[in-house]
């Protein structure tokens, strides 16, 4: 059985130099940093990552350093497949393939990308998967953009019975919908993990097994505590996942542009360049630096009352 991919698992952003190159030591030094703050996996190249904005070789060259700087420590899975067509798709996941990634991730939208309806998904997605490695473990993605598209219960299903996929990144944004796929994929190799701040904490009790939504970017040792040590901890996990739920709220402002400059603010890399947001988020979205600070101050002070705990 395919081994499930859970827990933990930032949508890793992409710092640029000033150049527009890929700054690669900042990478390396963000790497780090997930990994000191208790991530079980790691998600290169996706939508967070700008993978729509950077060239095929950029995103093999993306998921290669990657693999090669987590040198094993925490698994790691990759996206990278943009295309409408096929035949360009499989192009596109096999060169990441080759990387050494430990999981290939499918984004829904890219099966059936004409919206023929039917059951285009899964004929789509059957005549991929016959042209990807047999060994190396598959997930899914309901990426928001271009659009997002979401599993019916029978996709999900047959994805799930045919013992391919070990996980699936939940952007259904409900509860309902992630208790019934939980329920739905009890005894498969897929694992439904939540990406929604919003219900993180009742998702995780309810099963879903993890977290992977932006703002890992930002804290992802407080959902690693929600996680493991929530339960027994429940008034503090309510108020904490008060604290995450509020803090999320920030994304629309210039996300990932958002999260680079938070990680500026930590000093991990130096720029905040980004390829999907061209503007000055300061400048757009006044005081965006003084919530930055109230996020990192929420921030300390949980950690500090967890570490109590």
């Amino acid at each position: 059985m395919t081994k499930r991919i859970e827990g933990i698992i930032p949508v890793m952003i992409t710092p640029f130099k000033d150049d527009g190159t890929i700054d690669y030591p900042g990478l390396s030094r963000l790497i780090e940093w997930y990994i000191a703050n208790g991530c079980d996996a790691l998600f290169a190249v996706c939508q967070s990552s700008e993978m729509l904005f950077l060239s095929l070789e950029e995103r093999v060259a993306l998921a290669k350093f990657v693999v090669e700087a987590v040198g094993g420590r925490i698994p790691v899975v990759a996206s990278g497949h943009v295309s409408d067509k096929l035949e360009d798709q499989e192009r596109e996941l096999n060169a990441v393939a080759e990387t050494g990634v430990d999981g290939l991730v499918l984004v829904t939208n890219r099966l059936d990308a004409g919206q023929k309806g039917g059951t285009a998904f899964i004929d789509d997605l059957g005549s991929l998967i016959e042209k990807l490695p047999k060994d190396l473990p598959l997930g899914l993605y309901e990426c928001p953009a271009p659009y997002r598209r979401l599993l019916s219960d029978e996709e999900l299903m047959f994805c799930a019975r045919s013992d391919r996929f070990g996980i699936l990144k939940d952007v259904s944004c409900d509860l309902e919908t992630v208790r019934r796929r939980v329920a739905l994929t009890a005894d498969t190799s897929l694992a439904i993990v939540n990406a929604n701040a919003g219900i993180a904490h009742e998702a995780m009790l309810s099963g879903s097994n993890g977290f992977t939504g932006v703002f890992t970017n930002f804290h992802p040792d407080l959902y690693k505590w929600l996680l493991t040590k929530g339960p027994q901890h429940s008034d503090l996990a309510g108020e904490l996942a008060v604290f995450l739920a509020l803090a999320a709220m920030a994304e629309p402002m210039g996300y990932p542009k958002l999260a680079k400059l938070y990680h500026q603010r930590l000093g991990t890399f130096d720029g905040i360049g980004s390829r999907a947001i061209d503007f000055d988020i300061a400048e757009k979205y006044w005081a965006v630096e003084a919530l930055l600070g109230h996020i990192e101050t929420g921030t300390a002070q949980f950690r500090e009352k967890v570490a109590r705990a």
